[in-house]
């Protein structure tokens, strides 16, 4: 039986572009013109998928994943124009359930066949995620109370030291929320810098470091050229650029923005970063993580990174939102450890 897809948006053309799209590649196409009209047809009806609208009149996208995420968790797609005045919605989006985001047809700037095969391949991995997991996450989410940032613009800055060691993570699909929690039990004194590469559009990833800065006493910086990696600093790769490490002459290790050492699927990447980490920490100064997310970017620079005695950890299967990045990394030999989500948290913010 084919796998149902909620389309969700108050455009007629872009309903009839998801539609043959969608329906091309075998699926059951059901549409809804806004959040309201979603919502009464997901409590009345089943769907693997649903892909979203963020601005529609009677209920916008936003209240609407708040609403199916409460009440029947459902994969959720944002489709998003990907552009710096939708990204704090759609990372809004994210925290509340939505798994993912899809370009908005008619924004593309790139080849439109391969921004249509992006949606399938998005909407194929989200249709498989058992609701199951969507329910347990948001339990969990709900029960962890991280500190509160609520002062942090008001205390003295905080002098801090060059940093030899780093704990290196690796997310996609279904990363981001996972990343903010992170982020807000990292304690103040962390004495190793943190590098994170989250699968995401150059517009992006300026907006995501802010929110996690807001969320967390530690700084959260969109990475730049020439940053110096700090103690008690998460540097968010920068999107449209690889993430590479470079220690100077005086020994402090510094942020380059990198071209590929090979063709790359995903800019920045995984791959990029381990691989770069390689060449200039010692192996027992490295940490490294690998979560949820659709692919394989991050399986092979893993397998290195162990292989040079680096401690490697992927998330398992029982938590993973897309049990694709860490599962090939686990297929290759590259894992020391594969373990659900919680316990990574407590792996990371207890690493010394």
């Amino acid at each position: 039986m084919a796998k149902r897809i909620l389309i969700v948006d108050d455009s007629a053309l872009v309903r009839k572009q998801l539609s043959e799209l969608l329906t091309s590649a075998g699926y059951e196409i059901e549409t809804a013109k806004n959040g309201q009209d979603a919502c009464n047809k997901v409590f009345a009806e089943d769907f693997n998928a649903i892909t979203m609208d963020i601005n529609m009149p009677v209920m916008d996208g936003l209240s609407a994943v708040k609403e199916i995420m409460a009440k029947k968790p459902t994969p959720i797609l944002m489709v998003s124009s990907l552009t710096t005045e939708d990204a704090p919605i759609t990372l809004e989006a994210l925290e509340y359930g939505a798994i993912d985001y899809v370009a908005k047809p008619g924004t593309f700037k790139v080849d439109i066949e391969e921004s249509g095969q992006d949606i399938i391949r998005k909407i194929r991995s989200a249709a498989r995620i058992p609701k199951s997991r969507l329910a347990k996450k948001r339990v969990a989410r709900r029960a962890i109370k991280p500190r509160s940032a609520s002062n942090k613009r008001e205390q003295v800055p905080t002098i801090r030291e060059s940093a030899d060691s780093v704990v290196l993570i690796g997310s996609s699909t279904g990363g981001p929320g996972l990343i903010e929690e992170i982020c807000a039990w990292l304690p103040e004194d962390y004495p190793h810098a943190v590098c994170i590469v989250q699968h995401m559009p150059e517009k992006f990833t300026n907006a995501f470091a802010g929110r996690l800065d807001r969320s967390t006493k530690l700084l959260v910086k969109e990475s730049s050229d020439n940053d110096e990696l700090l103690k008690g600093v998460v540097y968010i790769a920068k999107g449209g650029n690889h993430l590479h490490f470079r220690k100077k002459v005086s020994g402090k290790i510094i942020i380059k923005h990198g071209n590929p050492r090979e063709k790359r699927f995903f800019t920045p990447s995984v791959d990029e970063m381990y691989l770069s980490a390689i060449d200039t920490f010692a192996p027992n100064k490295m940490l490294a993580v690998l979560l949820t997310g659709i692919g394989d970017d991050g399986a092979n620079g893993m397998v290195d990174l162990k292989k040079v005695g680096v401690f490697t950890v992927a998330e398992s299967e029982e938590s993973a939102i897309v049990y694709g990045m860490p599962k090939e990394a686990y297929l290759r030999g590259g894992t020391c450890e594969v373990l659900a989500f919680p316990k990574i948290l407590r792996k990371i913010t207890s690493y010394r």
